[in-house]
């Protein structure tokens, strides 16, 4: 199975210029924890909870704080068009929970999540199926 068939593809995407307050409530609404950043539909980086909490809040840095200036940079990525087991492997040897999606012209078309991958397999083994019940959602939201 590809990636596309099993990606969240309305992602909400922070803009490098926003606060790390703007991104903590959108990560809020969104029940997530992580967010594409991206200039026009180029993904140029990432914003968790753990970047603004050790980036920003634990430095001293204010609410005002741009993203550009704690996101993560070096972004691991997939393709649209790889296979599910693929990236499953993928995200276990790079120990990543979420993976922004891409097509081949490289811009961003989704993100994948261990849940997002877990329900999918949750029919073919009972181990997937004991991580699809961990990771789902406990609401709702747009993006894992």
């Amino acid at each position: 199975m590809k990636i596309s068939e099993v990606m969240t593809s309305n992602v909400t995407v922070a803009s490098p210029d926003q606060s790390i307050q703007d991104a903590a409530a959108m990560m809020l609404k969104l029940d997530a924890g992580a967010l594409p950043v991206g200039d026009d539909d180029r993904l140029i980086g990432m914003i968790t909870d753990r970047d603004i909490a050790l980036r920003a809040v634990a430095r001293g840095k204010g609410v005002e704080t741009r993203i550009r200036d704690v996101m993560t940079k070096d972004v691991r990525y997939c393709f649209d068009d790889q296979d599910t087991d693929e990236i499953a492997e993928t995200m276990g040897s790079e120990q990543v929970r979420r993976l922004p999606v891409i097509n081949r012209d490289k811009r961003l078309v989704g993100i994948v999540s261990l849940g997002d991958l877990a329900l999918q397999r949750a029919a073919d083994d009972a181990a997937g199926d004991a991580l699809s019940g961990i990771s789902r959602p406990a609401g709702s939201h747009n993006q894992a």
